[in-house]
């Protein structure tokens, strides 16, 4: 049997509720293949700076550099919206994406048949939508230097930076283009050439990565433009690349399209370990009241076992097993519609109903 360590960030809020069942699922799917997990659970964002006195602590990030992958769930919540900065929940999250060198960020984007009617789109605009968005994660306004708040002249200023360099926008535009060669070959870049110098430098890069790859058509586009596009023609795009801010914003209004972000996972990879995590945030206000829907977290296992374990059929079963529960009429409160059709499941039940079927899809599953 074949060990694998995986290390485990709750965080806060219902990231403690959603790791937990995804983990659950991750281990009997695992041990359907025959395969071992070691898990090691660590504190991160608000629950290890109350603990530790920092969001996150130099031996968890040791801990994390030694594993196969890390499985996080959900950091942030209001009662840390006073403390400063660099200790807030969200810092831990930034530095361990620098310290783990994942500067990829991949979004997957499905539209399941049976969630069609969860969109506030009409069906026939998301049917067979398939989008995968590759964000660059440790570069741009996020990090960029100087940051600061000032005064000048009696008016107070704020100051960030973006900034880019021609060697973080090659690795992730080399990332988005082998991503398309394994779907439909087509990469839409998303920049503000127009406005950015540091957009023109994107575009330059990822038109020149694009010589490596004729089998890949390469289409760019403005960042406004885009956001209206994913709207009024979501299914003309295949993998969407693009930088840090504009990933973010544009990967959560592409979670709409599935009707709640609780459905999105996600997979952050570089050239070592991979970092693991729903796209959606802590959400404190339901937490602890088995509300939060814990699909993103299942699926971005599936994501794990693909990208960091090397385990195909794995990832495609937990996927399985996420079609299957919906297909069946299952649903959490953020995709309940009130249809006689549904079931409203709480987030053990979602996950005690999606193992029952991931029973049946795995039980029989052997590795050489």
């Amino acid at each position: 049997m074949k060990t694998f360590h995986i290390v485990s960030l709750p965080g806060d809020g219902i990231g403690t509720e959603v790791t937990a069942i995804a983990l659950k699922v991750l281990n009997a799917v695992c041990d359907s293949f025959d395969v071992s997990l070691e898990v090691t659970e660590r504190l991160i964002g608000g629950a290890a700076y109350d603990a530790e006195g920092a969001p996150i602590s130099d031996e968890t990030i040791e801990i994390c550099k030694n594993s196969d992958a890390v499985l996080l769930g959900a950091v942030g919540g209001p009662k840390w919206e006073s403390v400063d900065i660099p200790l807030r929940p969200e810092a831990a999250l930034l530095r361990l994406r620098k310290e783990l060198g994942v500067y990829a960020n991949l979004r997957p984007v499905t539209i399941h048949d049976s969630l069609i009617s969860a969109s506030s789109l009409r069906p026939e605009v998301l049917k067979g939508v398939d989008i995968l968005i590759v964000r660059e994660l440790t570069g741009g306004i996020y990090f960029g230097r100087p940051r600061f708040t000032d005064e000048e002249s009696g008016d107070r200023r704020a100051v960030d930076t973006m900034e880019y360099r021609a060697s973080e926008i090659e690795r992730v535009a080399v990332k988005a283009f082998e991503a398309a060669r394994l779907r439909s070959s087509r990469v839409c870049s998303v920049d503000k050439a127009n406005i950015l110098d540091c957009s023109r430098l994107w575009r330059e890069t990822v038109q020149s990565v694009s010589n490596r790859y004729s089998d890949v058509a390469l289409e760019h586009m403005l960042v406004d433009n885009c956001a209206m596009q994913l709207i009024r023609n979501p299914g003309q795009f295949d993998v969407m690349l693009t930088g840090n801010l504009f990933g973010d914003i544009l990967s959560d209004e592409a979670a709409m399209l599935t009707g709640s972000i609780g459905m999105l996972p996600s997979a952050s990879i570089g050239d070592g370990i991979g970092l693991y995590e729903p796209v959606h945030g802590s959400a404190p206000d339901i937490a602890g009241q088995d509300k939060a829907n814990p699909l993103a977290a299942i699926a971005s296992t599936a994501m794990l076992c693909r990208y960091s374990l090397g385990l195909e059929e794995a990832a495609r079963s937990i996927e399985k097993g996420v079609s299957d529960f919906l297909a069946t009429g299952y649903r959490t409160g953020d995709i309940y519609t009130g249809s006689k059709e549904e079931k409203l499941t709480g987030t053990t039940e979602t996950g005690d109903q999606l193992l029952s079927l991931l029973d049946l899809n795995t039980k029989s599953n052997t590795t050489a």
